[in-house]
């Protein structure tokens, strides 16, 4: 509640620096909320996220022509539609896989994407795509929502991570979410409780991808400019990362490890703090999250589990 609260009131406290970095943050944490749905709650370890993430991010600069703002609604469908459609076709190839063999089957279809985007002249190639005119809102001639306005744009980010949040929160409450949960402990006793797990990983595998496909468009209208690299194999570590980060159990583990990434390579990218070291940034980004991961390694979910736990043991006063 206190982030959140935070998150509202950050644009009328900072600057455009600050908003720009919270908003990135916030896409972030969409894109670990949707792998966390596989990790977490199912035990799928994807190394393919980036797939969907780009292709709803091409979409987007695909659908946005310059000449007029397109409807947000509608590139909205069409984004979130396309990764979809290949997240059940990788879905139902992948999943007759387990453990490495599911990972690098993920991974491939990933890399084919990024392949079929980087030489490909309709997408722009190697040098990608601008979004020239942002979509929009419009009744008529009366916009009601312009993002070209990056604080209309920044409430629109934080509005689509609360849902997704409440969405999959509620996701996890229902029968669905309990069937993934039992899936995830013991695959062999809900078949033998006649469960269709294939059918119940697939769903989960193409929600996850949904709520990727989210952040990539939402992305891609935060930069205006898409490029193979959003479809790379790093920005599927890099989000697996923010999720094990986090803690893989946890919505909010993996949003806490999302923001803490983020910051993270902020934090060691900037000149004023570093200097020149700040062009070799990877370097102590790599030897901290080494070190983060060491010290918590049941990511940052796990301090607050334990400080709860700690506080309900603790005798009353008295006692």
């Amino acid at each position: 509640m206190l982030a959140l609260l935070a998150l509202s009131v950050l644009p009328l406290l900072g600057g455009k620096y600050l908003v720009d970095l919270a908003s990135r943050t916030m896409i972030m944490a969409v894109f670990a909320m949707g792998l966390q749905l596989l990790v977490g709650q199912v035990g799928l370890v994807s190394l393919g996220q980036a797939a969907y993430f780009g292709i709803a991010a091409y979409a987007t600069a695909l659908l946005s022509p310059a000449d007029a703002p397109a409807a947000l609604a509608s590139v909205l469908a069409a984004a979130l539609l396309a990764s979809a459609g290949y997240a059940l076709l990788a879905g139902l190839l992948s999943l007759r896989t387990r453990g490495i063999y599911f990972i690098m089957v993920t991974l491939a279809f990933s890399q084919l994407a990024y392949t079929l985007a980087h030489d490909t002249s309709l997408v722009g190639g190697s040098d990608g795509i601008y979004i020239n005119a942002r979509p929009r809102v419009a009744l008529g001639s009366w916009t009601l929502l312009d993002l070209d306005r990056p604080l209309q744009l920044y409430y629109l980010i934080g509005t689509g991570l609360l849902l997704v949040y409440l969405a999959l929160a509620r996701l996890g409450t229902t029968r669905f979410g309990h069937a993934l949960a039992g899936i995830h402990d013991n695959e062999a006793r809900m078949r033998a409780a006649g469960y269709d797990t294939d059918r119940f990983k697939l769903a989960a595998f193409v929600i996850a991808a949904t709520v990727s496909a989210l952040a990539g468009m939402l992305n891609a209208i935060q930069d205006g400019y898409v490029n193979p690299e959003v479809l790379s194999w790093h920005q599927s570590g890099q989000v697996l990362l923010m999720v094990l980060l986090g803690g893989s159990s946890s919505l909010r583990g993996a949003m806490a490890g999302a923001a803490m990434l983020s910051l993270l390579q902020e934090l060691f990218q900037s000149e004023a703090l570093f200097g020149p070291l700040a062009r070799h940034w990877q370097l102590p980004f790599g030897l901290a999250v080494i070190g983060l991961v060491v010290l918590l390694p049941r990511g940052l979910a796990g301090i607050a589990r334990s400080a709860g736990a700690r506080h309900c043991t603790e005798p009353a006063p008295g006692g």
